[in-house]
């Protein structure tokens, strides 16, 4: 019976030694874009840091970034992006590794804010089976800013408005300076009777 106890209280242990879950392992703790704005079809990239939190060396073994977004056609798209660093890249413990991921924007996506979901996986080494194990998948979400082509546009429009109402406005005085002028000059030249 104690046997049986012992056995009992022992099994869940030798089951997380042999077969350990998924362990949280990393987490990405900057992630910065290379621009604060963007145009339909630019290309750019960015930047995602991975803290190693844990005891042992853990290895990056995926980075994407998805975008999910409307085209101004109305339809809604994924994109993924993969970083170019060369994976599965390891990060010793208490240390962090940074990794860049290239995309490139249609030249029709819709205009306004996006969010890009920023996903790397993970696996931790087991230093007592001396095995690598599935670990979590950190997350983070950046968000990108996608300026319309029209905003410059009406911008130097907007420029041209103000021009031509301060011309106006200066017209329109010199034109009451020259009446009162006019006037003076009038009333100056008439003879007195």
């Amino acid at each position: 019976m104690r046997e049986k106890r012992l056995l009992t209280a022992l099994l869940p242990l030798l089951l997380v030694i042999v077969f350990p879950s998924v362990v949280q392992a990393a987490t990405i703790t900057i992630c910065t874009l290379d621009k604060t704005l963007y145009h339909q079809g630019e290309t750019g990239y960015l930047t995602a840091t991975i803290y190693n939190d844990k005891d042992e060396k853990i290895k990056v073994t995926e980075l994407t970034a998805t975008i999910d977004y409307y085209y101004t056609d109305g339809n809604v798209y994924l994109q993924k992006f993969f970083t170019d660093t060369t994976l599965p890249a390891e990060i010793q413990q208490g240390q962090s590794g940074t990794f860049t991921i290239p995309f490139s924007l249609p030249t029709n996506i819709a205009t306004g804010y996006v969010n890009i979901d920023v996903r790397a996986r993970t696996q931790l080494w087991n230093i007592h089976l001396e095995r690598w194990f599935e670990s979590d998948h950190p997350t983070f979400q950046p968000t990108l800013y996608i300026e319309s082509p029209y905003k410059q546009q009406s911008q130097g429009q907007l420029v041209m408005i103000y021009l031509l109402g301060a011309t106006s406005i200066v017209l329109t005085g010199l034109t009451a300076f020259l009446l009162v002028l006019n006037r003076r000059a009038k009333l100056i030249g008439q003879p007195a009777t």
